[in-house]
């Protein structure tokens, strides 16, 4: 007969943290948010470290090129998203490589022929407003001219006229040559108080975009997560069946951070692959993987399977539907837990730490503290980074409010069929294991991040830690019945919200 786990699948929903002692150096500015990514062992330390715990989901709707500058740039990690090509996911990588380096490889550009909608089209595209004019119309072609939003009117202007007859020449733009540093380029900018400066070679071929704004980033982002070259760190998914033609390209471009995309990683599939990976690349390669849900499945993917870092999570995220179709999966709360013990139970017997990364489960930013509380090392959402500006879906106005289409990797409008092929099995999806949604846009990273770690580090005080660790291993945990949870709302008031009005109104 079947085995039955003692105790109830718990949600993260179900617990509430206790404060602890707070002294005069439980300040946030003093909290060190910092993770560490690979396994390591006692007495040393993890060679790549997040700065912040929070990573993106590798979904198409959640981490393209853009948000993982974004997220790179206030300190955690995007996975670029697998289902898709080779040559698409390594075009991406390449992207967020070549963004920090300050000489950004222009993706928005036009021929002189081109006119004034075609400059409109690619603006509501991209969302640039400045552009480089190159004679066939590509990123390093000939350069010519430059034109932006500000040389001409959209309203007053017939938008069939060339784009040569709007741009600034080349005889007029300033501009720098190919062996400039980065350090010379934005003090051209400075001087000349320009904002964007196009690096040209001999040939007069334009090979890279310098922008005030970026430079201006940088000093507002201190805690930009930076390879040792000082580019972006950003990752890569991968999966169990092309990994040998996929990992080198991806490698090639500059991935940091290579992951597992699977709904269930405690499988010799990805035990052969990681182990492929080991014996082709050694410890060179951050390997993470997953995703498992018990004690058992961590053992296999340490040990077996060589991670460096493992996911936890079936069936929890708000567009997945694994435990509906299957029966397969766990609360995410009783998941982690189990998960953490048998981590911390490793660390014991062999001196070797494994991050743990919780994936899923989290409708708000309370969930996520309580899964750091519970040790995880940092945690993986999917739903949270499609809400932003920066996720690469586009927006959609739906009864005079934006939205964000998001759709789950298991579903047919991802069309990711290599994670449920088999042996011998066919090669299409006959169920799914995801849902087609939308959500409401909240803003930009820069502007979500922020409060999340504010909320966190206040937290981290209210327990009286500092770190992440400390808050793991001195955080006290409570279960919570029904009538907490309506006690810890507003009761007996009438909201500003529920008046339908603004706090402009209100006041």
């Amino acid at each position: 007969m079947a085995t039955i786990i003692d105790g109830t699948s718990r949600t993260f929903s179900e617990y509430l943290i206790l404060p602890g002692r707070t002294t005069a150096s439980h300040l946030p500015q003093n909290v060190d948010l910092r993770s560490p990514v690979t396994r390591f062992r006692t007495g040393e330390s993890p060679t790549l470290q997040l700065n912040i715990p929070l990573v993106s989901a590798a979904m198409q709707s959640v981490s393209g090129s853009d948000l993982a500058i974004a997220l790179a740039r206030q300190g955690g990690l995007s996975f670029i998203f697998c289902s898709q090509s080779i040559a698409n996911q390594k075009a991406m990588i390449e992207k967020v490589k070549s963004h920090k380096a300050g000489f950004v490889i222009s993706d928005s550009n036009l021929k002189p022929t081109d006119t004034l909608s075609d400059f409109l089209s690619m603006q509501k595209k991209t969302g640039h407003s400045t552009m480089a004019v190159t004679v066939d119309g590509s990123s390093n072609g000939k350069f010519v001219g430059i034109i932006t939003d500000r040389d001409f009117w959209e309203s007053e202007t017939n938008l069939s006229d060339r784009v040569a007859d709007y741009m600034t020449p080349l005889a007029r733009v300033i501009y720098g040559k190919m062996g400039i540093s980065l350090k010379e380029a934005n003090t051209i900018l400075r001087q000349k108080k320009k904002q964007c400066l196009p690096i040209i070679d001999d040939q007069e071929h334009l090979q890279y975009l310098v922008f005030t704004k970026d430079y201006v980033d940088h000093k507002n982002n201190p805690h930009e997560l930076l390879d040792m070259r000082k580019r972006l760190v950003v990752g890569a998914a991968i999966n169990t069946h092309d990994y040998k033609e996929r990992v080198p390209a991806l490698l090639e471009a500059g991935a940091d951070v290579l992951c597992f995309d699977s709904s269930d990683g405690y499988s010799d599939y990805q035990r052969d692959a990681a182990l492929w990976i080991r014996q082709t690349y050694g410890n060179s390669v951050v390997l993470g993987g997953g995703n498992i849900v018990s004690a058992d499945g961590f053992r296999f993917l340490a040990q077996d399977a060589q991670l460096d870092f493992i996911k936890v999570g079936i069936g929890g995220g708000s567009i997945c539907i694994t435990r509906e179709q299957k029966g397969i999966g766990r609360g995410q709360a009783s998941a982690l837990l189990d998960v953490v013990a048998e981590r911390n139970k490793y660390f014991q017997e062999t001196g070797i730490y494994i991050p743990i990364c919780s994936d899923g489960g989290l409708t708000n930013d309370t969930q996520i503290f309580i899964a750091l509380a519970m040790g995880a090392d940092f945690v993986m959402m999917g739903r949270y980074f499609a809400m932003t500006y920066e996720s690469p879906t586009p927006r959609i106005n739906i009864r005079d409010k934006q939205y964000k289409p998001y759709w789950g990797e298991g579903s047919n409008k991802a069309r990711n069929w290599k994670r449920y092929h088999e042996e011998g099995a066919q090669t299409t999806v006959q169920f799914e294991e995801g849902v087609d949604a939308y959500v409401p846009i909240v803003g930009s990273v820069k502007e979500v991040v922020p409060l999340t770690l504010a909320k966190l580090r206040a937290t981290l005080c209210n327990v009286g830690t500092l770190s992440l660790p400390e808050f793991a291993q001195k955080s006290r945990l409570t279960l919570v019945s029904e009538q907490s949870f309506i006690e810890g709302g507003t009761s007996n008031v009438t909201t500003i919200d529920q008046l339908g009005l603004t706090r402009a109104d209100a006041s």
